[in-house]
Formats: C-alpha cells, sequence, structure tokens
C-alpha cells in the first residue's frame, strides 16, 4: 500500500505554447515536483494537448486546456517507481506585459490518472511563472 504524503510537493517546470491561429494552440508541460517531499514520494509530469484562449480582456487573456501524457512517481522509501497515464484539464489567466514578454499569473490543473496501482489518483496544483516569445 502506498503512503499517503500529508506535504504538498513544490517543484519547477516548464511550458512551451505553440499558436498556430487565434484557435488553434497547442501547449506542452513538464513539472518536476521535487521539494518538500515526504519519505521520497515526488512526481514528475509530462502532457501535450490542446489549449483555448477564450477572450482577450485589453492585456488579459483567460484560456483553458485538456492534456494528455504521462507522470512518473517515485513511491516512499524509494521502494518503486513508476510511469502512469495522465489526462489533465485546466486553464488560466495570462496578462502580455509587452510584444514578447508574458506573465502567467495563475495556471491550475487537475489531473486524473486511470491506472495508479489498483485504484486512480486525482492530484491538481497552481502555479504561476513567465514566458517569453521566441517567434
Amino acid at each position: 500500500m502506498a503512503a499517503e504524503s500529508p506535504n504538498r510537493l513544490y517543484g519547477a517546470g516548464a511550458y512551451v505554447d505553440l499558436k498556430f491561429s487565434r484557435w488553434a494552440q497547442i501547449e506542452a508541460e513538464g513539472r518536476w515536483l521535487r521539494f518538500n517531499q515526504f519519505v521520497d514520494i515526488y512526481q514528475d509530469n509530462y502532457v501535450i494537448g490542446p489549449r483555448i484562449p477564450i477572450h482577450h480582456f485589453g492585456r488579459f487573456t483567460p484560456y483553458g486546456k485538456a492534456l494528455a501524457g504521462f507522470s512518473n512517481m517515485n513511491f516512499e522509501l524509494n521502494a518503486a517507481h513508476g510511469r502512469f497515464t495522465t489526462v489533465a484539464f485546466g486553464g488560466g489567466v495570462d496578462y502580455k506585459l509587452s510584444k514578447k514578454l508574458t506573465i502567467r499569473c495563475a495556471d491550475f490543473e487537475y489531473q486524473y490518472w486511470p491506472e495508479w496501482l489498483n485504484s486512480s489518483l486525482s492530484p491538481y496544483g497552481l502555479s504561476a511563472g513567465a514566458s517569453y516569445k521566441v517567434f
């Protein structure tokens, strides 16, 4: 039986948004939740999928997303390690600071791992950050 952590995990993440048109966008994310571990339990997430901007409110753009991929999880005291299918739904708000720089004010994500051991797992999280437009 896997231990349940009383601690919230924290970590670093990175995302890439590809914008083909106003409505055709793809987001890819990686998260490495390695800080504040309880008995060596941690998660790494890798997901990709469509990102839909809802509407522009001045410099603010709320969006929704539906992503899929996989997550790696290390179990207590390094007893086991597994890879699990991950489906994620979420959304947030971006603030366009300049032509090249965008602040991600908030990004909420609810994940569903349909085959986690003999059950399922539903982690969720909140993140914030910044992006720089390359092209």
